[in-house]
């Protein structure tokens, strides 16, 4: 739109670096350009090296120039340009500040370049959600699931909405053109495809938690009892000083976490207070436990740290959290004084941060057993609860339809059914309904 404001922004880290790049996109975009440069546009999608002006003519800096035209295809679908400048904060703030001062330019809002790609139809909004996820993507595997957002996801939404709209083409057909020569299997056709499309919906809709873990990552809680070496393990494994360790008992008090990445998987470690009987505590520690307590509830996977050192006693509160959802780990194993195996008959890993000893092995058995949390639960391209909720309602509206002892009704409920899975991708296409009608039948010819 003409009247609608360019904006612009730097696209990487504030801060010094070798290169920074800016983004520019709108209808002011070429003029911008052209004042910049002192003189004509470069060629189109070609990396161009200019000098950079101010208005008086002062020199600013020497960087490549691409310019984006919108018939060009452009990410944004109006006319883009990207500055790669030298990093320095002088030289950025420069050309921030010169930006800033023409008509009807503006600092782009958080997001604004991919909205208006999906305003301007170049992605839908699974799509869009998914170059979010690309660019916080911190491990290997979250990287692999954004990239299946931008790709086999919209691949799957085209086919289920294809599928959707031939089925409804056909029954709209049946409906509004009794007397044209059509299948005699047609409604019961129409059934079978609709009822497969029910199953595949609400498939994807029960991997959305699977898909949200892989996206947030998974919690990984250590509890045990107080010096049991719950601290020293999280610095082991975090590589740094990340939680104070010291020998007087109760020193964590709150819970602190830890971002890890293991054998791929997102994953936060929580360093929890020590466990032991509330009567012995002050109140300030009894509400560190009741919080341990409450991390390790809700955690994905628990790890259950006994002390080698005091064995064969094993304090009870540490025992009672032992469970098909636990990891239990002998720590200090360089000091134990009773021996690999705690009473009992309790399988356990021996580890010390001090050594380095098991150490590689408790991270292998953790990374199996997150994995084991994945398995089963097919792809997991669906990851947020707007997902969930849409291709939920989907397949209730196609669960209605084949309850419907009507075709009219039928009908009414498939445009439900479009509508939902219209919503997921952020828009709803009537036309390709009308295409499919008169493509499919030939109607009126």
């Amino acid at each position: 739109m003409a009247d609608r404001d360019s904006i612009f922004a730097l696209s990487t880290p504030p801060g010094t670096g070798a290169i920074a790049v800016l983004r520019l996109s709108g209808p002011g975009v070429g003029d911008a350009l052209e004042e910049l440069l002192s003189g004509p546009l470069p060629p189109p999608r070609r990396f161009s090296q200019r000098a950079l002006r101010a208005p008086d003519g002062e020199l600013l800096d020497r960087g490549v120039v691409v310019w984006l035209p919108a018939e060009a295809g452009s990410y944004t679908g109006e006319d883009m340009a990207e500055l790669q400048v030298h990093g320095g904060l002088a030289v950025v703030r420069s050309l921030l500040s010169l930006l800033a001062s023409l008509p009807a330019f503006r600092p782009a809002d958080p997001g604004e370049f991919t909205r208006r790609a999906f305003e301007a139809g170049r992605l839908d909004l699974v799509a869009a959600e998914a170059v979010a996820d690309l660019v916080a993507a911190e491990t290997a595997r979250q990287r692999r699931q954004a990239l299946a957002g931008t790709e086999a996801l919209t691949g799957r939404l085209a086919a289920w909405e294809g599928a959707l709209v031939a089925v409804s083409a056909r029954l709209e057909a049946a409906i509004d053109f009794p007397d044209e020569d059509l299948p005699a299997d047609l409604l019961a056709r129409v059934r079978a495809e609709t009822a497969g499309l029910r199953d595949a919906l609400l498939a994807a809709s029960y991997e959305v938690a699977l898909g949200e873990r892989l996206r947030q990552g998974f919690e990984i809680a250590l509890v045990g009892a107080p010096n049991a070496g719950k601290s020293s393990l999280l610095n082991a494994l975090a590589r740094r000083e990340a939680a104070i360790v010291h020998e007087t008992a109760g020193t964590t008090r709150d819970v602190v976490e830890v971002r890890l990445d293991l054998a791929g998987f997102a994953v936060t470690l929580l360093d929890t207070a020590g466990l032991r009987a509330a009567a012995a505590v002050d109140p300030v520690e009894q509400e560190g436990m009741r919080r341990a307590r409450a991390r390790a509830a809700g955690a994905d996977l628990v790890v259950v740290l006994f002390d080698s050192e005091i064995l064969p006693v094993m304090d009870h509160e540490t025992l009672d959290l032992v469970d098909d959802r636990s990891l239990a780990v002998l720590s200090k194993c360089d000091l134990e004084a009773g021996g690999a195996m705690a009473p009992g008959g309790l399988r356990a890993l021996r580890v010390s941060a001090k050594t380095g000893e098991g150490l590689e092995a408790l991270q292998q058995r953790l990374a199996e057993r997150v994995t084991d949390l994945c398995s089963g639960q097919g792809d997991a391209l669906f990851n947020r609860e707007r997902h969930r909720a849409a291709l939920a309602a989907c397949a209730e509206a196609l669960e209605r339809a084949l309850a419907a002892r009507e075709p009219a009704l039928m009908a009414e409920d498939l445009r439900v059914a479009r509508s939902a899975l219209g919503r997921l991708v952020g828009r709803i296409d009537v036309e390709r309904l009308l295409d499919s009608v008169f493509r499919e039948f030939c109607i009126g010819k």
